[in-house]
C-alpha cells in the first residue's frame, strides 16, 4: 500500500491517555488527564435538554449562535477588557483545541517559526508540527518561571510568525503579569508577528492574582487571537465548546476553515451553554474557592512526601519534581519509572515531566498533577499516596 501522509509520521498516543489506559488496567485515581469529573451546573444541562426538546437540531452560523456569541462579546469587554467592537470578531467553536486549529491554519504556513515557552501544553506542539510548523522553544524554570525576553528576541527571524502565550499555564501553573505581556506586546509590533493565546484557565487563580488577556493591552488586538472555552469553568470537557477572538478579518478566515472542516459546534449545547451568562457570579467565587482549597492539600502532601512543589499560581496543575525521593524510595530513577511506580504501588495517575519539554532530559525529574476531583476523591488520593509512600 501507499504510504500514509507525512504530517502523521510522528504522531503516537500521548503519554496522558497512555498512562490513563495503564491506570484501568490497575484501578485507583486519575490526577493525570484535566477531564474536570465534577458536575456541569444544571442551568447549562437544562439549557441543552431544552433545545433538544425544542428541535434546536439544525446547523448553527458556522461563527455561532446568536446568543451565544452576544454574550461572549460582554464577557471579553467587561471581564477580559478585550476592546472587542462586534459580535463579528468571535467565533464560537469545536472546544479550544478546535480554536486552535482554525488559527493554525489561518495563520500559518509550512515553514513558519512559531515560538513556544517550556513547559508546553504537548497538544499546541503536536499540532503545529502537523501544519509543518517550525518551534523554537524558551525554556522557564520553577518556581517562579521566569521569562528571558532578551532570549525570546534573540529567537525571532524573518521566518517567525507566531509566539504561543498559555495563561494560566498549564503544565505549571504560570499566570502571566501585566509587565510580562507588555514585554510580548510590544514583540508583536515591533517584528510584525502574531500571538496565539490559551486562556481556558483564565477563572482559576491563586493568592490575588489577577488575570490578564494580551489582546487587552494597547495595540496588542490586533495580533492577538485569544482562545478560551467552557469545558474546565463548567466541568463539561466532553461538551467540547470554545471560542477564539481577534480582528475580524481573521475571525472570518477562521470561520471559513472551520465551516469546511466541522461546519460548526453542536447547535444545541450552545444553547446549553448560553445559559451560563445567566448564572450568579457566585459560582466564579465557589469555584475560586473550591479549587483553592484542592490546591493547598495536593501541594501540602506532595511536600510532606518529599516532592519540590512550585505552587501554582493559576489554573488546577501542578508540576511536581521528585528527585529528592530517590534517597528513600526506589522506582524514582526518572519521569516514566515514577509515573508507573505511582501507578503500581499508590494506584495514582499522573503525567511524566517529558511530556512539556523538547528534550525528554529536561523533564525527567518531575510528574504533572491534577486536582480537578471532588474533593473527597482528592482526599482519598493522597490518603494512597502518603500510604505508599510515607513522609519522612
Amino acid at each position: 500500500m501507499k504510504p500514509l501522509a507525512n504530517r502523521t509520521e510522528h504522531l503516537a498516543q500521548s503519554n496522558i491517555r497512555a498512562i490513563t489506559l495503564l491506570l484501568n488496567e490497575y484501578g485507583g485515581i486519575n490526577l493525570g488527564q484535566g477531564i474536570c469529573d465534577m458536575p456541569t451546573p444544571d442551568a447549562i444541562k437544562k439549557g441543552a435538554h431544552k433545545a433538544i426538546d425544542d428541535d434546536k437540531s439544525i446547523y448553527s452560523y458556522y461563527g455561532g449562535i446568536d446568543r451565544l456569541r452576544s454574550a461572549l462579546l460582554k464577557k471579553c469587554q467587561e471581564y477580559n477588557q478585550i476592546p472587542i467592537r462586534s459580535e463579528d470578531e468571535i467565533m464560537v467553536t469545536v472546544g479550544s483545541t478546535g480554536a486552535f486549529v482554525a488559527t493554525m491554519f489561518t495563520l500559518l504556513n509550512p515553514g513558519d517559526e512559531v515560538i513556544v515557552f517550556e513547559p508546553y501544553y504537548g497538544y499546541h506542539c503536536n499540532l503545529l508540527t502537523v501544519m509543518g510548523a517550525k518551534l523554537r522553544f524558551i525554556q522557564t524554570t520553577g518556581p517562579d518561571w521566569k521569562i528571558d525576553f532578551e532570549a525570546v528576541e534573540a529567537l525571532i527571524t524573518d521566518k517567525t510568525k507566531a509566539i504561543v502565550v498559555t495563561t494560566p499555564g498549564n503544565p505549571n501553573g504560570k499566570v502571566w503579569t501585566r509587565s510580562e505581556l507588555e514585554k510580548i506586546a510590544a514583540l508583536l509590533e515591533k517584528h510584525d508577528i502574531y500571538a496565539i493565546t490559551d486562556e481556558i484557565y483564565e477563572y482559576m487563580l491563586y493568592d490575588g492574582r489577577e488575570h490578564i488577556s494580551l489582546a487587552s493591552l494597547p495595540g496588542a488586538f490586533e495580533r492577538t487571537i485569544t482562545l478560551s472555552g467552557f469545558s474546565k469553568t463548567y466541568n463539561m470537557t466532553g461538551w467540547r465548546l470554545g471560542y477564539a477572538v481577534g480582528p475580524e478579518a481573521i475571525i472570518e478566515k477562521m470561520g471559513l476553515l472551520s465551516d469546511l472542516i466541522y461546519i460548526c459546534a453542536p447547535t444545541p449545547l450552545q444553547h446549553g451553554v448560553a445559559e451560563a451568562f445567566e448564572m450568579d457570579d457566585g459560582y466564579f467565587d465557589e469555584m475560586a474557592s473550591s479549587y483553592a482549597r484542592k490546591r493547598q492539600l495536593m501541594c501540602s502532601t506532595l511536600e510532606e512526601i518529599g516532592f519540590l512543589v512550585p505552587w501554582p499560581e493559576g489554573s488546577y496543575y501542578v508540576l511536581a519534581d521528585f528527585s529528592q525521593l530517590r534517597n528513600r524510595f526506589s522506582g524514582f530513577e526518572d519521569d516514566e519509572q515514577a509515573s508507573l511506580t505511582l501507578v503500581k504501588e499508590a494506584g495514582i495517575g499522573t503525567v511524566m515531566g517529558r511530556s512539556f519539554y523538547d528534550d525528554d532530559a529536561d523533564g525527567a525529574n518531575c510528574l504533572r498533577f491534577c486536582f480537578a476531583k471532588e474533593y473527597d476523591v482528592l482526599e482519598e488520593a493522597c490518603r494512597k499516596l502518603k500510604e505508599a509512600f510515607p513522609p519522612a
